[in-house]
């Protein structure tokens, strides 16, 4: 994550155009980043990892029905599931676990101080509702998540790329949404959020084109009330930037 709880794609190589190379990168859910982990961090992923951190195994047919066996095992059944991809340092995360006791989230997160980070929340504010798989998101969700499986699907502030050549980078395309728009369960939702209006304009246009979607909203959505503002937020809300949520859900099945 490169802000607040962004996710991200894959660097490019050089400031050179894709087209320059043989085989270009395909997208991913992550920029891989320089970052120091804490004591707190190291301490609660020591303490609670072993718990609450799901290593990727593309074996795993079904991961949600995975984490439903392992919750009910330890007895506890969650009625809701919600994938959220690139939770940066949780804090997100963690405030609408708390608000959604009955829901568990399965983050996706490479970075393992935001990995740390989330976990140590988790310790201090006692929640047991969150998963995370410290792997590529594109990757968990084509390898283990199962179709019409999820109840919701968060991506709050992913990478905008904001020069023209590096659009083609950007997590927000029309194949990968129709791979995210298959694994919900009909009236599952999806949620994302941005600070760049051109990434805005794109993500509904792209959103608005898939039939398995429908748009909540005329436009943009207000920001719905379990998603808070980040301090990344705040600080460009007061310098007159703009913040776009759109939530769109899965059509019924014929």
């Amino acid at each position: 994550m490169t802000r607040g709880t962004d996710a991200t794609c894959a660097p490019p190589a050089s400031d050179g155009a894709d087209t320059d190379v043989a085989h270009p990168r395909a997208i991913r859910s992550f920029v891989t980043r320089a970052g120091r982990t804490t004591s707190g961090q190291a301490r609660a992923l020591a303490e609670l990892g072993p718990r609450y951190v799901l290593p990727h195994d593309p074996k795993t047919p079904d991961l949600i029905a995975a984490c439903a066996h392992q919750t009910s095992a330890s007895g506890q059944k969650y009625d809701k599931f919600v994938l959220e991809i690139g939770f940066g340092m949780g804090h997100a995360t963690a405030h609408i676990a708390a608000l959604m006791p009955d829901t568990l989230f399965i983050g996706c997160e490479v970075h393992e101080p935001g990995v740390g980070a989330l976990l140590k929340l988790m310790g201090e504010q006692g929640l047991g509702n969150i998963r995370i798989v410290p792997h590529d998101a594109v990757e968990v969700l084509r390898q283990t998540v199962a179709p019409a499986t999820l109840d919701g699907i968060h991506i709050f502030f992913p990478d905008p790329w904001h020069k023209k050549r590096h659009h083609k980078r950007r997590l927000i395309q029309p194949p990968f949404v129709r791979e995210l728009a298959e694994r919900l369960k009909p009236g599952g939702h999806l949620h994302l959020a941005t600070d760049w209006q051109p990434y805005a304009e794109q993500m509904l246009a792209v959103l608005g084109a898939e039939p398995l979607l429908a748009n909540t909203a005329d436009g943009y959505a207000l920001r719905p009330a379990y998603r808070p503002e980040t301090k990344f937020e705040r600080r460009g809300l007061r310098l007159g930037h703009g913040v776009w949520d759109l939530v769109f859900r899965r059509r019924p099945a014929a």
